[in-house]
């Protein structure tokens, strides 16, 4: 089972999810004296960033590696590194995906060497079609034999990703989803709707944080 919390608006989501975040990033680095992480981009995350550097967190002990990213020049306003790049680390924690490498593929199983063994927390959003991380409906990246893989094109954009066996082994998930073309997506992966990429994100272990609008098609919590 996963772990749903519902916020009033989208900016209440973000700041639930980043004291969520912060928590476990706090938890792992008092455990074992690290903390990994991987982030998806989007406006949403931006919002939960933000949030998050505000908060008591041992960043000197956390690294951070991407969920998915484009296939577009460094600098290109649709990459996502931008938003780790908020982030008061030191360059040598970010690890940003190599997609500007001539040779996707090596750089893709480059990329596979450094993840850690286990993520502490993988981030991840809900597309309206049903996607998480870059894994869009009928590509057969989801299916890599590869812990980090090269998708086909989507919506105008190659991209380079983690693999579903990546983001499962993870201590934990933490899904943000956010708005209403999220509604339907959003209760189809609750429902275990086989016919959406998302629905091969393991339940247990995931958070997942909405808000109201997201979360409009779900049926009311019983009394």
């Amino acid at each position: 089972m996963s772990d749903l919390r519902i916020a009033l608006d989208a900016a209440g989501a973000a700041e639930e999810a980043a004291v969520w975040l912060a928590a476990q990033l706090r938890n792992a680095v008092r455990r074992r004296g690290a903390a990994t992480l991987a982030l998806s981009g989007g406006s949403t995350p931006a919002a939960m960033v933000a949030t998050l550097v505000s908060l008591a967190v041992p960043w000197a002990s956390v690294q951070v590696w991407q969920v998915d990213e484009r296939v577009a020049p460094d600098g290109d306003a649709a990459r996502n590194a931008g938003l780790l790049q908020a982030l008061p680390v030191l360059p040598r924690q970010l690890h940003l995906m190599p997609v500007t490498a001539a040779h996707l593929d090596a750089a893709a199983a480059r990329y596979a060497a450094s993840l850690p063994p286990r993520f502490d927390v993988v981030h991840l959003g809900l597309g309206d079609d049903g996607h998480a991380a870059s894994w869009p409906p009928g590509d057969p990246v989801i299916d890599s034999p590869h812990d980090v893989a090269i998708s086909g094109e989507y919506r105008g954009r190659v991209r380079m990703t983690l693999t579903p066996p990546v983001v499962n082994r993870a201590r934990h998930r933490l899904l943000l989803v956010c708005g209403a073309a999220k509604a339907v997506p959003l209760q189809r992966w609750l429902l275990h709707d086989p016919l959406l990429p998302a629905d091969r994100l393991r339940r247990a272990g995931t958070v997942v944080v909405a808000d109201a609008a997201a979360a409009a098609a779900l049926p009311p919590p019983a009394e």
